[in-house]
């Protein structure tokens, strides 16, 4: 049995420059408590997190366990107070063993300064045997589900006698049915007597597995939740005011399929096909969207089509004009809209203008140019009709679009795109890192792009908006088309074909496990990305 520890943050305050990330925060973890986190992406709870872990001094306030003052200069601290965390983004080496991983840092040694793994080995076989993580420790990581990684950062934790677990945003790289076992999993911990506190902005996983909810908005704690309150309420609690949560959106009127992707292959430097022989296509007036575990060749897609990958076979065909081959700014000539899945690397440049970024595709064209001469005057028209259309929340279109909200940046870059007439639109991860109010704002505009008659065609790794959103969805797995299914495609199955199987298996897989009354488990070669994602960031730089 794990000794408790009861977790004290008073007044926690972290800034950055004049940045401040945490105001005077105050959290209370009780005993053997799953305590969530819940706020948005740059509500600034990694940062708070990362101060309990050592990874920043606080500017201001203390942290106690058991009523006592602690101060942490650094991880290792925090992990000898009994303090451990499971970062979003694994900290493990691919071509470690489990073991090793979970030795690094704390290694043991034989006679001839050889390394000693059969206490660890031991330890992980004890931790995986009690929780049911089934865990082989002489595993390569590099071969194991993506699921089964983040069990192994959960036992490096255990294994250094962590009374209280940090678990940051852990379901972003997960399918559904992962994301259920680390619930389970959770609920496994706490009886055991470990503290969580659970940072996540999803909803449904929230009210899922939390004893309680604190809710942080803008650096700020805004209010406790009971897990029984309404989603409306936790959500209307982290915007600040009332959402709505559902798409009202007709169904689609598709006609003529005008984009087709044929036989698509993108190779990657290492020779790798990290999108492998893969065919569909778009009719005006709909959406497909891709889904996927992050990592599975969604974003090789989307370059291929913008022509940014070198490497390309196959065919893309708009309106029956070829896009492999040519350049980006004749693709986007073209006809189509292109909202990155990073805004900050790829949809804007944070020091330029608001106007400006408004027509960095259109910046030599009129009536924004005349020669070699630009209109400021034209520029700003544009920028005021632009910013009222999609409300961005600025006072000028003239302040640098850095300064702006993540929603506020990626309606922008959205109003940007859909300023002019499209053949295509395709919009990669886009409401990542966006509050729910601006959420309910993109999704309506994606849908009225649709109703136009556009072909749209949306890149998410987050299942709720693909449902929300999809009229059909295709599946990415190791860069492969796992199917295409129609709206309405239940989550279980949609989890399942992330995981790797075909439509019918994992239909049938599905209504045999529900006949048994068993809840879905992903097979076990689950979800495994292609290569490391480098769309790392989730949040706003300092959440």
């Amino acid at each position: 049995m794990v000794r408790v520890l009861k977790l004290e943050l008073k007044g926690i305050t972290k800034r950055f420059g004049s940045l401040v990330a945490n105001d005077h925060i105050d959290v209370v973890v009780e005993p053997g408590q799953i305590h969530c986190l819940l706020g948005e992406n740059g509500a600034g709870k990694s940062t708070l997190m990362n101060v309990l872990y050592g990874l920043y001094e606080p500017s201001e306030g203390e942290i106690l366990l058991d009523g006592q003052p602690v101060t942490f200069r650094g991880p290792g601290d925090a992990m000898a107070a009994g303090i451990g965390m499971v970062h979003q983004h694994f900290m493990l080496v691919p071509v470690f063993t489990v073991a090793e991983n979970v030795a690094l840092g704390a290694e043991a040694t034989k006679a001839g300064g050889f390394l000693n793994l059969d206490d660890t080995r031991r330890k992980i076989k004890e931790i995986s045997d009690r929780y049911g993580f089934d865990v082989d420790p002489d595993a390569l990581i590099e071969d194991l589900p993506v699921g089964v990684q983040q069990r192994v950062e959960i036992i490096k934790a255990l294994v250094r006698d962590a009374k209280v677990l940090i678990l940051d945003e852990p379901t972003a790289v997960l399918t559904p049915q992962d994301t259920d076992e680390l619930l389970d999993i959770m609920r496994q911990l706490k009886s055991h007597g470990t503290s969580i506190v659970f940072i996540s902005h999803k909803l449904r996983e929230v009210k899922a597995v939390s004893d309680t909810i604190t809710v942080i908005r803008r650096g700020k704690v805004v209010g406790n939740a009971d897990p029984g309150a309404s989603t409306t309420e936790l959500a209307s609690m982290m915007v600040g005011r009332a959402v709505s949560l559902t798409l009202d959106k007709a169904p689609a009127k598709p006609q003529e399929k005008t984009f087709q992707v044929q036989d698509l292959t993108v190779i990657a430097p290492s020779g790798q096909h990290v999108v492998d022989g893969i065919s569909f296509d778009i009719a005006r007036g709909e959406i497909l969207a891709i889904a996927g575990v992050q990592g599975n060749g969604q974003t090789e897609l989307t370059e291929a089509i913008l022509g940014l990958q070198d490497r390309v076979q196959g065919s893309i065909l708009l309106d029956g004009e070829e896009l492999v081959g040519r350049n980006v700014k004749d693709v986007l000539n073209s006809g189509v809209g292109f909202e990155p899945e990073d805004r900050s690397v790829d949809g804007l440049i944070g020091t330029f203008s608001i106007a400006e970024n408004l027509i960095l595709d259109r910046y030599d064209q009129a009536p924004f140019a005349r020669g070699i001469s630009m209109s400021p005057v034209k520029v700003l028209e544009n920028a005021k009709t632009r910013i009222d259309e999609f409300d961005v929340r600025t006072p000028s279109g003239l302040l640098a679009a850095g300064t702006l909200s993540g929603g506020n940046q990626q309606k922008v870059v959205m109003a940007r795109e859909l300023s002019r007439p499209l053949r295509l639109f395709i919009a990669s991860q886009p409401t990542r890192g966006v509050d729910v109010g601006s959420i309910e704002f993109l999704h309506k505009r994606i849908v009225a792009e649709r109703d136009q008659g556009t072909p749209v065609m949306i890149v998410s790794t987050e299942l709720d908006e693909v449902i929300e959103l999809a009229d059909r969805i295709a599946v990415l797995y190791k860069g492969k088309l796992v199917g295409i299914v129609p709206a309405g495609t239940g989550r279980d199955v949609l989890g399942l074909m992330m995981a790797g199987l075909s439509p019918a298996d994992a239909q049938a897989d599905t209504a045999t496990k529900h006949h048994a009354g068993t809840r879905v488990t992903t097979p076990a070669h689950a979800a495994q990305p292609v290569q490391e994602s480098h769309s790392g960031a989730v949040g706003e730089h300092h959440d």
